[in-house]
């Protein structure tokens, strides 16, 4: 990152948008994979966050920001939620950790 702490929050919302629209094309490899870089993303966030902080200004844009990933990441939660369904049936008492052997 270019030392911005609100590119971070940017690259974040970019990859959850991403991420959102694998979902809706249903393609759940390239959602997890995004997944991933997520996650790396918040971590290099949390280390930034501690020698950057944000000035009055920048933390109402990172709100704005904040509420577009979670708006996208709703959504990617109710598009998933019929495919986690399926695997739960598929897998029958799998899924049943007092099933399991």
């Amino acid at each position: 990152m270019n030392g911005n702490l609100l590119s971070y929050y940017e690259a974040i919302e970019h990859a959850s948008l991403d991420m959102l629209n694998a979902a809706r094309a249903g393609d759940w490899d390239t959602v997890v994979k995004l997944e991933g870089a997520c996650a790396v993303l918040i971590a290099q966030l949390k280390h930034a966050s501690d020698e950057l902080p944000l000035g009055p200004d920048e933390i109402a844009l990172k709100s704005r920001i904040m509420q577009r990933i979670l708006v996208n990441d709703a959504e990617i939660r109710n598009l998933a939620e019929p495919w986690i369904n399926d695997l739960s049936r598929m897998m029958g008492n799998a899924t049943d950790p007092t099933k399991m052997h």
